[in-house]
């Protein structure tokens, strides 16, 4: 019998990981991601096909606005945000923002506040919808549109990129096309970030996480109570901080406006970003500083 033949790679580091250490020989680089979504999610009342089916109540509206769904995103930017961007802003946190390019078009001001801040602003495609099933040529439009939309409202173009789930068998090379990407974070396969061939050429990715993410707080996904958020990221990250010791180690906690920022799930972060801060060794780092600082290391070798 023939051996099956793929080209995924289950074996990645291996057990010879690079020799990088991080700025200031940190244990670990810390990834906080903030997705701003809210505005880019499908409705009707946006003129789009269909409503957005994936929130917090457990019925798809269809054929008309569904107001009661447009309500519930829009607490991400309202009152989400502002409990977001204190705690960031307390513990001294630069995060990464996964910006729709729709959701940026209708909430400028909420970029602006983030790069005030200090935040990365990435591109997390045009609507929040996946990109599996896309030609080439729509896909090609979602890109230069969430690019357009992000470099006028945060005065300079976004360095990385991020499908919202299943990507497609072409971002990369048209991500490559359109150029001015630094990196992209369509993997979940590592604890650290990994070069691939796209037409030739070396690419960076930057692997994302749905374990360490306030998106298990939608129904099904097993977080109920903000300690759950807490005690589950505080595991992971202990975990990581502890092989941080002797071979490089990266941690993406990913947040959500209108999930993480309710005010009975808050707490969870702030308790998470409590633990991590007072450890020392602590790398909280936009993702393209990692990605910058790793291709950096990479050349040395």
């Amino acid at each position: 019998m023939a051996s099956p033949v793929s080209d995924r790679d289950f074996r990645g580091y291996g057990d010879a990981p690079p020799a990088i250490r991080w700025p200031n020989d940190a244990r670990l680089a810390v990834s906080v991601v903030v997705n701003v979504e809210e505005g880019a999610e499908l409705s009707i009342g946006q003129g789009d096909e269909r409503n957005e089916s994936v929130y917090e109540v457990v019925e798809e509206i269809t054929g008309v606005r569904d107001l009661c769904m447009e309500s519930h995103f829009e607490y991400g930017p309202r009152a989400g945000w502002p409990r977001i961007r204190a705690l960031l802003k307390q513990y001294g946190v630069a995060a990464t923002l996964n910006a729709n390019g729709r959701a940026v078009a209708l909430s400028p001001w909420l970029v602006q506040e983030a790069v005030a801040d200090g935040h990365e602003v990435a591109a997390h495609g045009w609507r929040w919808e996946r990109h599996a099933h896309m030609d080439e040529a729509q896909e090609r439009e979602a890109i230069a549109r969430a690019v357009a939309a992000i470099t006028e409202a945060a005065g300079t173009p976004p360095v990385g990129w991020h499908t919202r789930s299943a990507t497609s068998i072409n971002t990369r090379r048209l991500l490559k096309e359109h150029g001015g990407f630094l990196y992209d974070s369509n993997a979940y396969n590592d604890d650290l970030p990994f070069l691939v061939d796209v037409e030739g050429e070396p690419h960076l990715v930057l692997p994302y996480a749905f374990d360490t993410n306030d998106m298990r707080f939608q129904r099904g996904g097993g977080f109920v109570f903000g300690d759950d958020f807490a005690r589950y990221c505080i595991d992971a990250f202990d975990r990581l901080y502890a092989e941080g010791g002797t071979a490089p180690r990266m941690m993406s906690v990913g947040l959500h406006l209108r999930i993480i920022g309710r005010p009975g799930r808050i707490g969870g972060l702030e308790r998470f970003l409590a633990h991590a801060a007072s450890k020392p060794g602590v790398w909280f780092a936009r993702r393209d500083a990692i990605a910058r600082h790793w291709l950096a290391e990479l050349g040395k070798s």
